[in-house]
């Protein structure tokens, strides 16, 4: 008999749940290796604070002795531990309590035989880490060897942890397994037994065997070949114009842009009011560029109405009363006016009105 449908929908929130990216706090959470890292460099660290003290100057043979005593003593020891971890980071301190011992056994027996801590703590006692040049559980080379992974121009995955399958990513202008070629864009500009480097070309070439556009292989798009060399096109000097009517071309290396014509042309060939082909109504061209029209200045009046003031605006101009005035058909009436038509019956006779 088949389960109840409820059962088999009950299942479907933890299968989500399953395959839900992991939370940005799981995904920065550090490797134990970057862990044991951390806190080597902070012993490190707390060596470096801790090398000079009790060591003040004045009686040297005496301040000597005392100094070779402290500084391989478990006083020591106890102040560099102490610094290790702030009192607020769980982890640190959790793994300061749990690892306490090797660090204790390191510090007073086989510091002379292992100085570095890193390489005694996190790689060979914990194993936590690869050396760097290794990768992964069983800190395999990387490619390329430990010496010049990935020839150098490139980063091993998993280099220095106990992760990663030891593949190359290579840096920019570099491909190929070991990254010891060079990528389209690029040129080898030095390849020995042991070295490879590549060089950009110049941005004229999509191919080259050299750094200037006469050393392309095969052109950019953008650029054609002439004489020997990859030179721009202008796109802008074409029979059909590559922008609309209310723009004009501007050619760039390889390329081109279409730039807005300033608001007072119609249809322009470059920038600002003095490449208008035209000028849109309200402007007119005066010293070589479209220049607004001031109607209000111009013989004959723009606002014809009594009392009206004329304000030129840009490309127009605006007809309005003054403060206190009234609109009327074909005036502005001063209040006086205004009270006195309004006192006015409405049925009265014109006073001119022929009989």
């Amino acid at each position: 008999m088949p389960p109840p449908r409820r059962a088999a929908l009950g299942l479907l929130p933890l299968l989500l749940l399953l395959l839900l990216p992991p939370a940005p706090e799981a995904a920065n959470k550090p490797t134990p290796c970057q862990r044991c890292r951390g806190l080597v460099d902070k012993f490190n660290q707390g060596m470096v604070d801790t090398a000079k003290k009790n060591f003040g100057g004045g009686n040297t043979a005496w301040e000597e002795k005392t100094l070779s005593k402290y500084e391989f003593s478990e006083i020591r020891l106890l102040e560099i531990l102490e610094g290790l971890c702030e009192s607020s980071d769980f982890e640190c301190n959790q793994m300061l309590e749990a690892q306490e011992e090797h660090l204790e056994a390191w510090w007073l027996q086989l510091k002379n035989e292992y100085p570095d801590l890193f390489e005694w703590f996190c790689v060979k006692t914990l194993k936590v880490c690869c050396l760097p040049g290794t990768y992964g559980p069983d800190c395999l080379e990387c490619q390329g060897g430990s010496q010049r992974p990935c020839s150098g121009n490139g980063h091993c995955n998993g280099d220095g942890s106990r992760q990663g399958d030891g593949s190359c990513r290579c840096h920019a202008g570099y491909q190929g397994p070991l990254c010891a070629e060079c990528m389209d864009g690029y040129f080898s500009s030095l390849r020995n037994e042991t070295h490879s480097f590549c060089t950009a070309c110049d941005e004229s070439c999509k191919t080259c065997s050299g750094p200037t556009n006469r050393d392309c292989s095969e052109c950019e798009v953008g650029w054609v070949l002439e004489e020997d060399a990859c030179v721009d096109v202008d796109e802008c000097a074409a029979e059909t114009p590559p922008c609309s009517a209310a723009q004009f071309c501007k050619n760039v290396n390889g390329s081109y842009t279409c730039e807005e014509c300033d608001s007072s042309c119609v249809g322009c060939t470059g920038e600002g009011p003095g490449n208008c082909k035209e000028c849109i109504p309200g402007y007119s061209r005066e010293l070589g560029q479209c220049a607004d029209v001031d109607e209000c200045s111009l013989a004959e009046k723009a606002c014809v109405r009594k009392n009206e003031n004329c304000y030129n605006t840009p490309g127009s101009y605006v007809c309005v009363c003054p403060d206190g005035f009234e609109e009327a058909e074909d005036a502005c009436v001063p209040p006086a006016e205004a009270e006195v038509t309004e006192e006015e019956s409405p049925t009265q006779p014109p006073a001119h009105e022929d009989l």
